[in-house]
This record gives C-alpha cells, sequence and structure tokens, in this order.
C-alpha cells in the first residue's frame, strides 16, 4: 500500500506539468526525519515544469519536517504555512519557492468547494 506522501509526490511527477506553478522556477527537496532515518523529497520546477525524485542533492529550498506532519499536508488535515510559523516545519534557502508550492496541496477534507482556482480550469 502507498501512503499519501508517496502518492502526492508520484502524481506530481506523473503529471510533469502544474500550471499553478507557471510562475515558478527552482529546486526544493523536502527532508522527512523520523529518529535517524531522512527520507529525501527533490522536485525540480522550472516555469511550472516538475520533475520528483528521491535524491539527496543540494537545493534552493530545503524543507525539514516528520513525516506525519508531511502525511496530514498531502491529505489536507494540516495546513504548511500554519505549520511552518508554529516551528513544526523548518525552512532553510528561499521560502518563496515553499509559499509558492502551498497551492498545490489539498484543502481540508471537509472544505465545500475547490481550494484554488486559476485561469484555464475547466469545471
Amino acid at each position: 500500500m502507498v501512503d499519501a506522501t508517496t502518492r502526492f509526490f508520484e502524481d506530481l511527477d506523473r503529471r510533469g506539468y502544474e500550471p499553478l506553478l507557471a510562475k515558478s522556477s527552482g529546486t526544493l527537496r523536502f527532508d522527512l526525519h523520523e529518529g535517524a532515518h531522512t527520507t529525501h523529497w527533490l522536485l525540480r520546477i522550472d516555469r511550472g515544469r516538475v520533475n520528483v525524485s528521491q535524491e539527496d542533492l543540494e537545493a534552493d529550498t530545503v524543507v525539514g519536517a516528520s513525516p506525519a506532519l508531511f502525511e496530514d499536508l498531502t491529505t489536507g488535515r494540516e495546513h504548511g504555512i500554519a505549520a511552518l510559523l508554529r516551528g513544526d516545519m523548518t525552512v532553510t534557502g528561499d521560502p518563496r519557492l515553499v509559499v509558492q508550492l502551498e497551492r498545490i496541496f489539498p484543502g481540508p477534507p471537509d472544505a465545500r468547494g475547490p481550494r484554488r482556482r486559476f485561469k484555464g480550469e475547466v469545471r
């Protein structure tokens, strides 16, 4: 069974292009820490084109979080900026990439409509 975090990154990689990131470029690595073990997810973003790998390479922005918190982000049970402000998540490097990427995470499961709308979206 694939967890929500893996599904999130695989879906993002499979799409290849994310319109909500059309004005974004850079590299962003997520380091998910659980005890002595760290899982890495590296995103290369070039004006909306997204490539995902599990490489532990240098990145413009590095986000540190627990796997449980990130799972909550990918399912909409938690909001990334709120977690960052509470200190549950760390960011080093360019924080603008985190703010831009936050737009592609799902909204709360009990929301009554789309979280984000963008030009050209078909209903």
